[in-house]
């Protein structure tokens, strides 16, 4: 495992001051913040996408003391704006740039926060990755199952903590109800049954003007080149399927990630998956709004996924069920909510803070609450189940190949093309 480049960083200094004989360490007391790290010790941060959730996380890193963000980049002169004027108020100094290169090169920033529209999290990862950062990256993982192993991949071989944005992971209502699932509490299940929104359909629009200080062309990056008009990009950019898989992946990312961590399958997937779903043919936005499909694990274990559905992940066993939801949970017979899980039992990773999490792992090197192979996983059953929607068909599945063993088609599906210059 690599050192930490935190702590080299505040042996060595750059430049003509590395002549120095050690680096200066300021005093929290000396800057009025006894209660804040000295500067030296701080975790620097570089914000790579400023948007709606990006300044959610943003502001999320930027309040607590043990980090500094140095860098915001962002394709949108307004958003990026926004950003750096609400670091300044917290600390001088903040860089910003259009260019994810720019943020990841720099040797004085510890860690990437990537937020920006799904088709860019893997470029701007496997990036970072490379150039020893540690990566906060929000969910869905990738646009592609090919995407999500190469990054998983990369994140391997160069040592790197990588946290998702899986934020239910570190509440303690879900992972109460997953480790009881775990645990047989309702006894051997059977099906687990997933609800997720349903999508949302964009109408056509005109062609417009790119407004000023937005570079258009860098925010389609990898995705074919299109007309543009404002409903593409932003918050509505998820129902496309150039940039990502609609609710299927948005919202997937989360509760399929749920059955996977009450189901024990985090590091692997099913072996098959067939379902229908509404793909609009005549609006601007082309994935499924209503849906529901069915995935088979090796273990028979059935997991259904349909925005019909409560939103909640509900695992039902041959001696009752066990709801995990955004409301509540519940579970039948009641009983199981009040069962304690025993020292000898599974007990699965406690997390109450996501940010804090990433911060703890960034220190001691060991795997997040929400590590990179597990969501690539779990991305990958959204992938799959939108490739067989779209197939109109049932798909086979070898989570170990991570192939569709003898069909061509899917097979393809399973990657896409690339614009140029944007190549992993």
């Amino acid at each position: 495992m690599t050192t930490p480049r935190q702590l080299t960083r505040r042996a060595l200094l750059k430049g003509a001051s590395a002549l120095a004989l050690a680096p200066v360490v300021i005093p929290a007391s000396a800057l009025g913040q006894a209660d804040r790290p000295a500067p030296s010790e701080r975790l620097t941060f570089g914000v790579i996408g400023t948007g709606g959730r990006g300044m959610d996380n943003l502001r999320g890193f930027l309040t607590n003391p043990r980090c500094q963000i140095l860098a915001v980049c962002d394709v949108d002169a307004r958003h990026l704006e926004t950003a750096r004027q609400q670091v300044e108020q917290h600390a001088k100094g903040c860089a910003a740039t259009k260019d994810f290169r720019e943020v990841v090169g720099r040797q004085d920033i510890d860690a990437a926060v990537i937020s920006t529209p799904d088709h860019w999290h893997v470029p701007i990862a496997i990036a970072a990755a490379k150039a020893g950062k540690d990566i906060y990256c929000e969910k869905p993982l990738s646009l592609t199952i090919a995407e999500g192993r190469a990054l998983a991949d990369t994140v391997r071989r160069y040592g790197r903590v990588f946290q998702t944005g899986s934020q239910l992971r570190s509440m303690d209502r879900f992972r109460i109800g997953c480790e009881l699932a775990r645990n047989g509490r309702a006894g051997r299940i059977q099906t687990i049954k997933v609800g997720l929104p349903t999508g949302s359909f964009l109408a056509r629009q005109p062609e417009q003007p790119v407004p000023q200080g937005f570079d258009y062309d860098f925010w389609l990056g990898q995705a074919p080149w299109e007309p543009y008009t404002p409903a593409r990009c932003h918050s509505t950019f998820r129902y496309i399927f150039d940039y990502s898989g609609g609710t299927v992946t948005d919202f997937g990312c989360h509760d399929i990630d749920l059955a996977q961590w009450g189901h024990g399958t985090e590091t692997t997937g099913p072996i098959e998956v067939e379902g229908q779903g509404e793909l609009p043919r005549d609006g601007l936005s082309n994935t499924a709004t209503n849906f529901h499909f069915v995935c088979t694990f090796a273990d028979g274990v059935v997991m259904e996924v349909s925005n019909r559905f409560p939103h909640a992940a509900k695992f039902e066993g041959t001696d009752g069920w066990i709801y995990v939801g955004r409301d509540r949970n519940d579970a039948q017979p009641k009983s199981i909510l009040t069962s304690t899980v025993g020292p000898d039992e599974i007990r699965l990773y406690e997390s109450r803070d996501h940010y804090g999490n990433f911060l703890e792992c960034i220190r001691s090197r060991r795997p997040t609450i929400a590590p990179v192979e597990v969501a690539h996983r779990s991305a990958s059953i959204c992938h799959l189940a939108n490739i067989a929607m779209r197939l109109g068909r049932k798909i086979k599945w070898d989570p170990a190949a991570e192939r569709c063993p003898g069909d061509d088609e899917a097979n393809r599906m399973v990657s896409r093309p690339r614009r140029a210059p944007w190549g992993l």
